[in-house]
């Protein structure tokens, strides 16, 4: 009984300390495969498959990191950033772009909001993905 009990605490513990991360992408392929690499690591993921769903749920969730896409429907990758530049609870959120765009000008125009990392999804494993977001958030790897 009193196992249970203490399995049962740590299990709760464990929730209580998942680290939120909001992924911001609209290819559903790519969605499906980060949430299930970053469940299996423990994250607790929301997904949001355009940049307005994106602040919507980053005002409401208030996650540790975004992985963020820049090209998105309705807004996108850039608006997104300019809306968490302008919040004063989210401008502190770190962002972690995932993009195909490669060119300076593009690299260049995101590095001005101060995102963390940007990593062209052609460039990197999953697996990469996961140590640079863990490192950002100051998890044991």
């Amino acid at each position: 009984m009193a196992a249970a009990k203490k399995k049962k605490a740590k299990k709760k513990a464990q929730t209580r300390s998942r680290k939120k991360v909001l992924l911001i992408e609209d290819d559903t392929f790519l969605s499906g495969m980060y949430i299930a690499k970053l469940g299996m690591e423990n994250f607790e993921v929301l997904l949001a498959a355009d940049g307005k769903e994106g602040i919507d749920m980053a005002k409401k969730e208030k996650p540790d990191l975004i992985l963020l896409d820049l090209i998105l429907p309705v807004i996108d990758g850039y608006g997104v950033l300019e809306a968490l530049k302008r919040s004063r609870v989210l401008s502190s959120v770190p962002v972690i772009l995932l993009t195909n765009l490669n060119e300076r000008e593009n690299i260049d125009r995101a590095m001005k909001y101060n995102v963390v990392d940007y990593l062209v999804k052609a460039h990197f494993m999953p697996s990469e993905v996961i140590k640079k977001i863990k490192r950002v958030i100051n998890i044991n790897n």
